[in-house]
């Protein structure tokens, strides 16, 4: 819900409240986000929707659109703690981008992920987009860098 409601919003929401707002959405007519599965066991989520869905993205100053091309922005990106150094985002990456070529009419996704410095990890408050590295191995391209360490990363789905 962090770029669905104002801060004031998700702060007052934090905890059951955001959880419930998220839950009537994923019970609404269009999906707010995807839950990836190992198995049987739920390891990753992503977020994602048209740029309107997500008003303090349209507010940031960071994050203006890069030109007037309707995107999916994907503005969440979880990997389960358990599993995060087993490699598993950029295929998770590519298998939400199969999953909206097949669902969505809008044809180009969108991507704000974090670029540690060299050396340096992203923390739990920035890498919540993911990291750049990811989106790149898993075929998307960087159109923008409206911040040295915030590239915006497209891909066009076939």
């Amino acid at each position: 819900m962090h770029w669905r409601l104002c801060i004031t919003e998700w702060v007052d929401n934090k905890g059951e409240g955001n959880k419930a707002a998220m839950r009537a959405l994923a019970e609404g007519d269009r999906s707010p986000g995807v839950v990836g599965y190992l198995d049987t066991e739920p390891v990753a989520w992503c977020a994602f929707g048209d740029r309107s869905d997500f008003p303090r993205m349209q507010r940031s100053t960071l994050l203006q659109p890069v030109d007037d091309e309707p995107v999916i922005s994907l503005t969440c990106l979880l990997i389960k703690k358990s599993h995060r150094s087993e490699g598993l985002l950029p295929a998770w990456i590519t298998a939400v981008c199969d999953h909206l070529a097949e669902t969505s009419r809008t044809r180009t996704v969108e991507a704000y992920p974090v670029e540690p410095s060299h050396g340096r990890k992203a923390g739990p408050d920035t890498a919540m987009t993911g990291i750049d590295s990811a989106f790149t191995a898993a075929g998307l391209t960087k159109v923008a860098r409206p911040k040295r360490d915030r590239p915006v990363l497209r891909y066009h789905l076939p």
